[in-house]
């Protein structure tokens, strides 16, 4: 089975990133509780949320592999909003497909975008606000939420199953966008930033993390890729993992190539560790899967 895109997915991921490029700098953080609706109307008009409704139902009639590769340029660019429910509701909610709606789930306990989405999916009674991580990412945690299942406020939407199986690759793919991300700014920092006399990527040991995030991007992104293509629950669920892994790891080493100035709100790269892992936290932060491929082990 081939994973590698094809020349029309090539264009679509290129145009994805050429329409991310136009907006505000990823660094920013949004200035109110809600995406910026300018966006997300342009993200609606391009076809994003409606990329698997059939062109029957207004859709662009495309696949989750070509979602995948959509959400793994929204991820690489740090593009903020709940992307997954508004994707995910396209065609049962109004104005979601246009992204004239945003919509946001409860997944667990936790619901990110609360006070800015137009539509929540799920009980959200007696939600209280929390102090996120991540400073572009507002959350709610839902009081006794936590025994729901994170599949259960979108079963009208999608099977749990389904839901489950999307998401987890969206999220993947959301994942794979930022270790991909931090490996190219941490190369590229250690071959201008000098230290002694000569560039920081020339030492050993900057060597080697840079060469480990890359593997572990690439290992993500096989895995992330025929995901996508398979649909199949195993395949997805060590998707997550690895993309997961790959996201957190890679932003913090790269992190440790660039110092201190890595922490500064002038350089996204601690933007990148913190959105990591607040998309690791969601589905139960992984221990779904690592249940469903134990279970394939043993079986």
């Amino acid at each position: 089975m081939r994973f590698r895109p094809t020349a029309e997915q090539r264009a679509l991921r290129a145009g994805m990133r050429e329409l991310l490029a136009r907006r505000p700098d990823g660094t920013a953080v949004p200035a109110g509780p809600g995406p910026d609706r300018a966006l997300w109307r342009e993200l609606g008009g391009a076809g994003f949320f409606a990329l698997r409704l059939p062109e029957a139902d207004g859709g662009v009639g495309l696949g989750l592999p070509e979602a995948a590769l959509l959400f793994e340029e929204a991820g690489r660019a740090l593009l903020p909003g709940p992307l997954i429910p508004t994707h995910l509701a396209a065609g049962t909610v109004p104005g979601a497909a246009t992204g004239d709606t945003v919509v946001t789930a409860v997944d667990g306990a936790l619901v990110e975008w609360l006070e800015g989405a137009d539509v929540v999916l799920g009980d959200a009674e007696g939600a209280v606000p929390l102090r996120s991580v991540d400073p572009a990412t507002p959350l709610h945690r839902v009081p006794g939420a936590a025994g729901r299942g994170s599949a259960a406020p979108v079963a009208s939407v999608l099977s749990a199953a389904e839901q489950f199986g999307t998401a987890s690759v969206l999220s993947a793919a959301e994942q794979l966008g930022t270790a991909a991300r931090v490996c190219e700014l941490a190369v590229r920092h250690a071959r201008t930033r000098e230290q002694f006399g000569q560039p920081v990527g020339a030492f050993q040991a900057v060597k080697h993390l840079c060469a480990d995030m890359l593997v572990r991007a690439e290992t993500a992104r096989a895995a992330v890729y025929a995901a996508a293509v398979t649909a199949d629950p195993a395949d997805i669920a060590a998707a997550r993992l690895l993309a997961d892994e790959a996201a957190v790891r890679g932003a913090r080493d790269c992190l440790q190539v660039h110092g201190g100035m890595g922490f500064t709100w002038e350089c996204e790269v601690h933007l990148h560790l913190k959105r990591a892992w607040v998309r690791a936290r969601r589905g139960g932060g992984g221990a779904q899967s690592e249940e469903l491929l134990a279970a394939e082990l043993l079986a």
